[in-house]
């Protein structure tokens, strides 16, 4: 019984600590890319050439995560429209086997009656 309560106290404890590490890295974390944006914007209404250039980097590297994305969704929908195809193709062949074997069982009992109408 004082091994469960020990657990439960620990699992609480852990718990409650990890939540407050988490929060503080979390709090850091926020607080470094906010600086980080703040020295980013003063750059940029300072005019520099340089930082300038970097917006514009940033902007086609952004267009092209864009387009990349859209030509995934793009291939996505292409694949989407082959599978279907073959899964109608698959259900057609399916259908033509079953003719086929249920004809086959047909005449097979075709030919058994006449063996046995010749007896």
């Amino acid at each position: 019984m004082s091994q469960r309560d020990g657990f439960a106290s620990g699992f609480f404890a852990g718990a409650i600590v990890g939540s407050v590490v988490g929060g503080v890295v979390g709090a850091l974390i926020t607080q470094r890319r906010d600086l980080e944006l703040i020295q980013e914007d003063s750059e940029l209404t300072n005019g520099t050439a340089e930082a300038k250039k970097t917006n514009i980097l940033k902007r086609h590297q952004m267009k092209a995560a864009e387009n990349e994305g859209m030509e995934i969704e793009t291939a996505r929908r292409s694949l989407e429209d082959k599978i279907a195809q073959l899964n109608a193709t698959i259900d057609e062949v399916r259908k033509q086997l079953l003719n086929v074997n249920t004809n086959s069982t047909e005449s097979l009992s075709d030919q058994a009656s006449r063996s046995d109408e010749l007896r």
